[in-house]
């Protein structure tokens, strides 16, 4: 995966504590108050400068933000990026500056499955859930028109829960043409053959991987970093799990039948090495072919076998 460049930058402008500004605020106000009243009957010139005092008084006010952990503001001044703001507390900015509130928190999405084809051509459901949160602000609110597909087509009011919500809108959406793409690379299975490819249904970690590369690779551009991707649900599509399910379970069948016949074999051998070593009967090679047919069929009879008792001798 190619490196990814941050062009995210840290707030460098003036800055102050909130606290300090409001005290200032509070004793201003009085103060603008008594010099109006008392240069009331004063030169004229005077009346003026208390009015621009009181409107940079008033525009001020705008200057306070409060920032959460994990939160950030991004600030622009008359359309150029100033930088990232991410100190937590009250602080006080440049009134004129636009700040762009965003939220750092790692997000879940799940993924509802979707139809595709894997590389064997079989269709089947897949779906997957995902960590992802905000990592470049300037990619996430310069590089993709968030602002725009978050804005309130009413009102034109843009609001961070808004944001946010494009944000997931677009992670959905590149979400699932991440999982198809991986999804029509692999198999769902190896069909119980002994090849070591990889497939959906055993690669486990390094599917995920594989997944969560993609992703990060997609989401690059908006700023975005997936921190664990994983693939929640696997099935064949409706239309095919029956006939997969018949097959699997022939499967299973033929393998439990090779375990029963491997272990037959080796009780009958060790039936015969017994009865030769110890002496206990002779058996030409007629009797020992009869001895194992019957053995065999006793072990594996899938029902229980019904004894007879030879009244006579083994060699009559």
């Amino acid at each position: 995966m190619k490196e990814i460049v941050k062009q995210e930058l840290e707030f460098k402008g003036f800055k102050m504590s909130g606290f300090i500004m409001l005290f200032l605020h509070i004793i201003g106000l009085p103060a603008l108050i008594a010099a109006t009243i008392a240069l009331f009957n004063a030169e004229e010139v005077i009346i003026p400068v208390c009015i621009i005092l009181f409107l940079i008084w008033l525009i001020s006010m705008f200057g306070y933000m409060q920032l959460e952990p994990n939160e950030a503001r991004v600030m622009v001044f008359f359309g150029k990026y100033s930088g990232t703001f991410t100190q937590t507390g009250f602080h006080w900015v440049n009134p004129f500056y636009a700040k762009k509130k965003l939220s750092m928190r790692a997000r879940n999405l799940d993924v509802a499955p979707i139809k595709v084809n894997d590389k064997g051509g079989n269709p089947i459901m897949v779906g997957l859930v995902l960590v992802w949160k905000l990592k470049d602000t300037y990619k996430a609110m310069f590089e993709i028109d968030s602002q725009t597909m978050a804005s309130n087509v009413a009102t034109g009011v843009t609001t961070v829960s808004s944001i946010m919500k494009a944000f997931e809108n677009y992670v959905n959406i590149q979400s699932d043409a991440a999982l198809r793409q991986v999804a029509t690379r692999y198999n769902y299975d190896n069909n119980e053959g002994d090849s070591d490819e990889l497939t959906l249904r055993s690669g486990g970690e390094e599917i995920n991987e594989i997944l969560e590369n993609h992703l990060n690779e997609r989401l690059a551009m908006a700023g975005i970093e997936v921190v664990e991707a994983r693939i929640n649900y696997l099935a064949y599509a409706p239309e095919i799990a029956a006939v997969m399910l018949r097959r699997q379970q022939a499967s299973a069948v033929i393998s439990a039948r090779e375990k029963i016949v491997e272990g037959a074999v080796s009780m009958v051998k060790m039936a015969l090495d017994k009865l030769a070593n110890e002496n206990i009967v002779e058996l030409d090679d007629e009797k020992k072919a009869a001895m194992v047919s019957n053995l065999l069929v006793v072990l594996c009879s899938d029902e229980q076998a019904q004894p007879v008792v030879n009244t006579g001798t083994l060699y009559n």
